[in-house]
């Protein structure tokens, strides 16, 4: 499947170009919405929210702590949920090509997989530029964020992958997955801090592989502070071993999925 991978590697690149392009079209000014968008979200935030729970934020003297906050959070949140989500439909929005043209069928989770990173690292740029609206600078934390990138994607990348397959024989799987997805956002520290959290519920962040990589992005873009490695054993474990096992899962079912569209 690697090298089936390699060998299809420019018609991957173009799809994935082909998707940001469509993105875009028809709009006058572009890549800017990417700026604007997460600018006026935050605005909001700083507004309404910041004086109430920005006091709540431990280490931060600035008002705009909670949007900062919030939108690392949110920014991790949404790379895991686009490479999920999109996975899990991929081979069924994909039903007409699969059976039409002859191609590995593994390149359309990767080309979501790259459109989403290329997404993402939009909204990362389109944040630098409301951090510095904020007067938030970046720092050496910062450059442990491809850290949180890769396990983050590598986690979404396995368990979309299984589910989208599994989805194809069954589409309850994509129901459920939908709810578990909203139970599982706010099971994450991203709208508020874990400290509020009563001592009988800090269990199920124990047991939570996305709380300690959204505390990448929290503690990088808002503290600047280094993740610490001992949290992201257990974590990189994890997205690994999905990672792994969506590939075998993948070439075992691989033959029935046209069958099964």
């Amino acid at each position: 499947m690697l090298l089936a991978l390699w060998r299809y590697r420019h018609f991957i690149l173009t799809s994935i170009l082909g998707e940001l392009k469509a993105r875009f079209a028809r709009s006058w000014i572009g890549l800017f919405w990417s700026i604007l968008h997460p600018l006026a979200q935050a605005t909001i935030f700083a507004l309404i929210l910041a004086e109430v729970l920005g006091a709540k934020l431990g280490g931060v003297d600035t008002k705009a702590a909670y949007p900062i906050y919030l939108m690392a959070g949110l920014a991790a949140w949404g790379l895991f949920n686009e490479i999920l989500s999109r996975c899990l439909s991929v081979y069924i929005d994909n039903a007409g090509v699969m059976k039409k043209i002859a191609f590995p069928r593994i390149c359309l989770p990767v080309i979501v997989w790259g459109s989403a990173m290329l997404n993402h690292l939009l909204l990362l740029a389109s944040i630098v530029v409301v951090f510095l609206f904020f007067g938030h600078y970046p720092g050496p934390a910062w450059l442990f964020l491809p850290v949180g990138i890769i396990l983050i994607s590598m986690l979404a990348f396995g368990l979309g992958v299984m589910l989208g397959v599994l989805n194809v024989f069954s589409r309850d799987i994509g129901q459920v997955t939908s709810i578990v997805l909203q139970i599982w956002f706010w099971l994450t520290p991203i709208v508020y801090p874990a400290s509020i959290l009563p001592q009988s519920l800090r269990w199920l962040l124990d047991l939570n592989p996305l709380v300690p990589l959204v505390g990448i992005y929290q503690d990088a873009l808002l503290f600047d502070r280094v993740p610490d490695p001992q949290s992201l054993l257990v974590p990189t474990i994890i997205a690994m071993s999905l990672f792994a096992a969506s590939f075998l899962l993948f070439r075992r079912a691989s033959p029935e999925l046209v069958d099964a569209l």
